[in-house]
């Protein structure tokens, strides 16, 4: 078995527009895509079926995430609203607008409880899922740019920032802890085993840091990232990382030596989206042509 996917196996066409970003299911057994078409979609990655579309956002949307029991899902967009959605019915559960600008990214705590946005108004919002109050239960004001990527896990909140800063928020303790990259930053992304960040700038790299200490363990170059929201990802081993680029290709490195092992190319345009499955060896990569590529 190959350590890293080599060859795209399907195509998944519908979106009238680019896709701002995919997602695997929990599982892996589906995918979910957003759009500019207003729309998100859900997919089955193996037949390249369509299953479901999401239509409820007013402007483009940028971001989608999945509950741990794939029951639900969520998505943010530039009409400033975050939506929850039934995903078997697809109706909408709640529609929450307390955010002042875009929401570019969203995402769910372990138990699908609380969700957390992080949007261009430089705030974190969270989301409490079970309660019909549709305010905000917090709102996480330390951030001094627009907040492009949101990660939880566990107790902790990774924002990366458009001010060249990763910030942690220890939401149970009360803490955070910041690393000051430099240039602005588009994703920030935790490894498999939760103690090391990814994290992509726009001056053509990514970098793996320590969690803990802020320590720089390595970085990969080689592909284009200067102007646009491009994602990179670490494989479900954690032995390779993977990044879209501006010039259209996917590229894998090895996380230890930090060498460029393998250029993918498929792609018309910016690849700006990226997921790895949680564990197989396989991904789905999206960005300016509208098409989404599952590859093994």
């Amino acid at each position: 078995m190959a350590p890293f996917p080599a060859q795209c196996d399907q195509t998944l066409k519908g979106h009238k527009g680019p896709v701002n970003d995919v997602c695997y299911n929990k599982t892996g057994q589906y995918c979910l895509s957003a759009g500019r078409d207003r729309s998100v979609r859900l997919w089955n990655p193996l037949t390249g079926m369509l299953l479901h579309t999401y239509a409820g956002h007013g402007r483009d949307v940028l971001g989608v995430a999945v509950a741990t029991d794939n029951a639900r899902i969520a998505s943010c967009g530039v009409d400033r609203a975050v939506i929850l959605w039934d995903v078997g019915s697809g109706e909408i559960l709640r529609r929450y607008t307390a955010h002042w600008e875009r929401v570019n990214a969203v995402d769910f705590n372990e138990e699908a409880t609380v969700l957390v946005s992080g949007s261009f108004d430089a705030t974190l919002r969270l989301w409490d899922c079970r309660s019909s109050n549709f305010s905000p239960m917090q709102v996480i004001e330390a951030c001094k740019d627009s907040i492009m990527s949101v990660q939880v896990k566990g107790p902790e909140i990774v924002a990366g920032c458009a001010d060249g800063k990763v910030r942690i928020f220890d939401i149970r303790m009360g803490k955070i802890l910041q690393d000051y990259i430099g240039p602005a930053i588009t994703c920030a992304r935790l490894s498999k085993d939760g103690h090391c960040v990814l994290v992509s700038t726009l001056d053509n790299t990514a970098r793996l840091m320590d969690k803990a200490n802020g320590t720089l363990l390595n970085e990969f170059k080689g592909h284009r990232h200067t102007e646009y929201k491009i994602e990179s990802t670490m494989t479900n081993t954690d032995a390779h990382v993977v990044s879209g680029s501006e010039d259209g290709s996917i590229y894998i490195w090895d996380v230890l030596e930090g060498s460029l092992v393998s250029t993918l190319k498929s792609h018309e345009g910016m690849v700006t989206t990226i997921d790895y499955h949680p564990s197989d060896v396989a991904m789905v990569s999206a960005g300016e042509d509208g098409c989404i590529r599952v590859w093994s």
